[in-house]
C-alpha cells in the first residue's frame, strides 16, 4: 500500500503523509466533500479536485495491484516465474505493461505455434535464430515426420516460423516500443462503406479523410467510432511508410522487430528466412493486435475527455444562479395539446395547474391571457418560467402581452431549458410525488422549480439526460455515471441543503446520506414537523453517528434554535465558536455577520489539538457570512422580439442568448429560435482560444452576431468576436473539419514540408463547423444524442 501512496503523492506533487491520511479517510467511508471541507489538518489542505484525482488513481492502482498478484500466482503455478521476471512484473506501472509481460504465459487458445511445439519444432526454430549460418532447408529435413503432419521440409519450416512469430509478438519490451511508435506516427484513416453515401450523409466530412491519431480531438474520434458502429465508415490505422511507394527492404517497424532479435541480412543461409519471419511477425501478429489496442487507446482518451467536458458543463448548469424562493408559474408549451401551466409556491409545492390553448388549432389567445393573469393574481406569482421547447417563442409572446396588459402584477418572465423535464415527468419519482397529475403538468412543475433552484430540481434527473455532454451515449456508461455522480455530489455539498425544504433526491446527494436515509429524513420531517436543531437529525432512523458526522456540516436549518445550524460550521467545531464567543464577549447573534470584529481575530488563538489554523480560518470566514451561496447572481437573457424562428435570422444580426452547451470545438447558444447556434472556437474571442470554457460556460448570457443561417440543415453560425468576419452568404457550406482529405499513396520523394504557424492553422479554422457534432448537439436538447 505504501507503494501506491508514494506514486499518488508524486503525481499530485503532495506529501506522502497527506496522501496516506486521505486514503485512510476514504477507506473509513468519508466522502470527498467532507474530507476537503472538514479534514484539512489531516490532508494538509488537499482540495476537492485533488481528492477526486486521488480517489480515481487509488482505484486504478489498487486494481493494478490485484491484477499483479493474480499474474504472479498464475506464472508461479506454471513453474516459470524467474527472479528477473518477477522483478519486471513488480515494476510494471500500468495495466498495459503488466499484460505485455504476462502475454507469453497467459493461457491461450491452441495456436499454430503451440501445435508446432507439440510437433517438436521448437529446437529447429531456436537453432536457426541462434545460428543464421545454418541452412534452413537442410536443418528442416531432420524434422520431417508424416505422423506429426510434417510431410516435408517446407511444413517443418512453416511450423518453426510460427513459433518464432509468436515469440517475437510476445516480447513485452518490443511490443511497448512499437506501440509508442505507432501512437506517435500513425494516422487514423476513414472511408465510406460503398453504397452508404446517402444513408450516412451526416458523416460526409469523414468519407475519405485521415488525421494523426495522437492529435485527434475527442469529439472527432467519437464521431468516427459512431460512424463505424452505424456501418457507414471503415477505419484503419495507417503508418507513414505504408502510404508511399513500396520500400526497398523492410519497413521501419519490421526492422525494429529484426533488430530486437539480432536479425540482419549479411548473406548467411538463414538470414533471408529470418528477415521474412520478422516481417510476418510484424504484419500478421504485432500490428494487427496493436491496431486494435491503439484504437482502444484513442477511444479511451476520447471518452475520458468527453466525460470531462460533460462533467464541467453539468457543474456549470447545476451551479447556475437560482431565481430564489418566489411563487412561480411554470409553462410547458405545446400546440395541439395546449400549454400546461403549474403554479408552485416559494418552497416548490404545487398550488394550482391548468391547461390553456392559445395556439393552433384552437387559437384561444385572449382567453389564455386572462387565465394566466388570473393565476398570477390569485397566487401572487412573481415569476413565469417558459420551457424552451416546441411553441416556446409563441408562448413567450403570449406572456409578454399578458404582462404588458397587467402592469400591476409586476411579473418577470424567463425562458428556461426544459432538457430532461420529460424524463423527470415520466419517472417513478414524479409519479410518486404527483400520482394523480398528468405527465405534462409534472413537466410544468419541473420547469417552474428549475427556475427557482436549478440544483435542487436537476438532481432528480439522471445527469446524462440533461443534455450538456458530447456523445454521452457512446462512452463507457459506468465511468460516465461515476464521474457525473461525483460532480453532482460536489455541487450539492458546495451549496448546502436546507434540511427542512429539500426533497429526498436532493438529500440523497448530501455527503454521508443515501436514498434510503434521505427518505427517512423526509418521513421524520412529515411526522414530527421541521427540524429545529441539527442534533435532532440523530433521531432519524438509519442515520447513525458516521452518517451524521459526514452529513451534518452540509445540512442547513434556517430559523432554528441555534444560528450556527444555518451555517457550514460543523457541529463538531461548535466548541471553537464558543471559545471565540468567550474571547470577544459577544453572543453568537452579535458575532455572526460582524465582519469588522471577526477581521481582528487571530486564528492561532483558537486552535487546539483537534482543530488547526485551516479549520479556524474557515469558521471565521463562515461567521462573516453564514450559509453563503457560491452560485452567481441571477440574470437572464432578453430574446429579440420578432425573432422567433430560424427563418427570422439574418446574417449580421446582433442577439442576446444563453449558452446551453460547451464543447471542445465551441459553444452552443440559444437565441430563442428553437435551434441552438454554434459559436465555433475560432469565433469565441478576438484572441487565440485553446479551451472554450476559458471564455464561456453553460448558463452564461452572451451577445452574439449571426454569421450564417442554413435553414435546410437547421444550422446557425454565430460569433462573439468584436471584429467578426463578414457574414457568410446563405447556402455556402461551412469549412470541413481538420481531418485532411486522404491523398492516397504518397510520392517516394516527399520533400520538405513547410511548417504552418499556429496562426496559419487557426486561420483555416475560421467559421468552420463540425457536421456530425452540430447535428448531434441539435438532438441533445431533447437528450436524444
Amino acid at each position: 500500500m505504501k507503494r501506491i501512496e508514494r506514486i499518488i503523492a508524486e503525481e499530485l506533487s503532495a506529501g506522502e503523509h497527506q496522501v496516506i491520511a486521505a486514503v485512510q479517510l476514504l477507506d473509513e467511508g468519508a466522502t470527498v466533500p467532507f474530507i476537503a471541507r472538514y479534514r484539512k489538518e489531516a490532508t494538509g489542505g488537499l482540495d476537492d479536485s485533488q481528492l477526486r484525482l486521488l480517489e480515481e488513481r487509488l482505484r486504478y492502482l489498487r486494481e493494478l495491484e490485484e491484477r499483479r498478484e493474480t499474474v504472479l500466482k498464475s506464472i508461479a503455478e506454471q513453474g516459470k516465474l524467474t527472479p528477473e521476471l518477477e522483478a519486471s512484473i513488480r515494476e510494471a506501472d500500468t495495466k498495459v505493461r503488466l499484460e505485455d509481460l504476462y502475454r507469453p504465459y497467459k493461457p491461450k487458445r491452441r495456436t499454430k505455434a503451440q501445435i508446432a511445439r507439440e510437433a517438436g519444432l521448437e529446437p529447429l526454430a531456436l537453432s536457426l535464430l541462434g545460428n543464421p549460418e545454418l541452412d534452413p532447408q537442410k536443418e528442416a529435413v531432420g524434422f520431417i515426420d508424416e505422423e506429426k503432419g510434417l510431410a516435408d521440409a517446407a511444413a517443418a519450416l512453416e511450423g518453426a516460423r510460427q513459433i518464432l512469430m509468436e515469440n517475437f509478438a510476445d516480447d513485452a519490451d518490443l511490443t511497448g516500443e512499437l506501440r509508442e511508435y505507432i501512437w506517435a506516427n500513425a494516422e487514423l484513416k476513414s472511408q465510406v462503406v460503398a453504397g452508404k453515401e446517402e444513408e450516412g450523409a451526416k458523416f460526409s466530412d469523414y468519407f475519405d479523410a485521415s488525421e494523426a491519431i495522437r492529435k485527434m480531438p475527442s469529439h472527432r474520434a467519437l464521431a468516427l467510432f459512431r460512424g463505424r458502429k452505424e456501418g457507414i465508415l471503415r477505419l484503419s490505422v495507417i503508418l507513414p511508410e505504408t502510404q508511399g511507394q513500396p520500400l526497398d527492404g523492410p519497413t521501419p517497424c519490421e526492422l525494429r522487430v529484426a533488430q530486437r532479435f539480432d536479425i540482419e541480412n549479411r548473406g548467411r543461409p538463414a538470414d533471408q528466412w529470418l528477415q521474412e519471419t520478422a516481417g510476418w511477425a510484424w504484419q500478421v501478429k504485432i500490428f494487427t493486435r496493436l491496431e486494435t489496442e491503439l484504437e482502444g487507446r484513442l477511444r479511451d482518451a476520447a471518452e475520458e475527455e468527453a466525460i470531462r467536458v460533460f462533467g464541467e458543463n453539468l457543474r456549470d448548469l447545476l451551479m447556475a444562479a437560482p431565481a430564489g424562493n418566489l411563487t412561480t408559474i411554470g409553462l410547458d408549451p405545446g400546440y395541439r395539446t395546449g400549454v400546461k401551466a403549474a403554479v408552485v409556491d416559494q418552497t416548490g409545492k404545487l398550488l394550482d395547474s391548468v391547461s390553456i390553448f392559445p395556439h393552433q388549432p384552437r387559437n384561444k389567445w385572449v382567453e389564455s391571457k386572462q387565465v394566466l393573469a388570473g393565476l398570477c393574481l390569485k397566487h401572487k406569482a412573481k415569476l413565469v418560467a417558459i420551457g424552451n421547447g416546441t411553441a416556446s417563442r409563441e408562448t413567450d409572446k403570449l406572456v409578454v402581452e399578458m404582462v404588458r396588459e397587467n402592469p400591476d402584477l409586476k411579473l418577470e418572465k424567463l425562458v428556461v431549458s426544459e432538457a430532461g423535464a420529460s424524463v423527470y415527468s415520466a419517472s417513478e419519482l414524479a409519479a410518486k410525488e404527483f400520482p394523480d397529475l398528468d405527465v405534462s403538468i409534472r413537466g410544468a412543475v419541473s420547469i417552474a422549480r428549475r427556475l427557482q433552484d436549478p440544483l435542487a430540481e436537476l438532481v432528480k434527473i439522471e445527469p446524462k439526460s440533461i443534455g450538456v455532454g458530447q456523445y454521452q451515449h457512446d462512452v463507457a456508461q459506468t465511468n460516465l455515471a461515476r464521474a457525473l455522480d461525483a460532480v453532482v455530489e460536489d455541487c450539492v455539498n458546495a451549496v448546502g441543503v436546507d434540511v427542512n425544504l429539500a426533497s429526498a433526491p436532493l438529500l440523497a446527494r448530501v455527503s454521508g446520506l443515501n436514498a434510503g436515509v434521505a427518505e427517512k429524513i423526509v418521513e421524520y420531517r412529515n411526522q414530527h414537523g421541521v427540524f429545529r436543531t441539527r442534533d435532532t437529525l440523530s433521531n432519524v432512523p438509519r442515520l447513525g453517528p458516521k452518517s451524521f458526522e459526514l452529513a451534518a456540516g452540509f445540512l442547513r436549518i434556517s430559523n432554528g434554535d441555534n444560528p450556527l445550524d444555518a451555517s457550514a460550521v460543523h457541529p463538531e467545531a461548535y466548541p471553537v465558536v464558543k471559545r471565540i464567543i468567550g474571547s470577544t464577549g459577544r453572543d453568537i447573534k452579535e458575532l455572526i455577520g460582524n465582519r469588522i470584529l471577526l477581521g481582528t481575530l487571530q486564528p492561532n488563538d483558537f486552535t487546539d489539538d483537534r482543530f488547526g489554523e485551516p479549520t479556524v480560518r474557515d469558521i471565521i470566514s463562515e461567521l462573516e457570512k453564514p450559509g453563503r451561496d457560491p452560485r452567481p447572481e441571477f440574470k437572464t437573457a432578453a430574446f429579440k422580439e420578432g425573432v422567433e424562428e430560424i427563418s427570422d435570422l439574418k446574417p449580421g444580426m446582433m442577439l442576446e442568448g444563453v449558452v446551453t452547451n460547451v464543447t471542445n470545438f465551441g459553444a452552443f447558444v440559444d437565441v430563442g429560435v428553437h435551434q441552438d447556434g454554434l459559436v465555433h472556437i475560432s469565433q469565441l474571442a478576438d484572441r487565440f482560444v485553446e479551451d472554450p470554457r476559458q471564455i464561456v460556460k453553460a448558463g452564461d448570457v452572451v451577445k452574439v452576431k449571426v454569421l450564417e443561417v442554413d435553414q435546410d440543415r437547421r444550422r446557425i453560425g454565430l460569433s462573439m468576436r468584436t471584429e467578426a468576419p463578414s457574414p457568410q452568404p446563405a447556402g455556402e457550406k461551412a469549412k470541413r473539419p481538420e481531418m485532411r482529405p486522404s491523398q492516397g499513396r504518397r510520392p517516394a520523394d516527399k520533400g520538405a514540408k513547410k511548417k504552418r504557424s499556429g496562426k496559419d492553422v487557426r486561420s483555416r479554422k475560421e467559421a468552420s463547423t463540425n457536421t456530425v457534432m452540430a447535428e448531434a448537439f441539435a438532438r441533445m436538447k431533447g437528450g436524444k444524442n
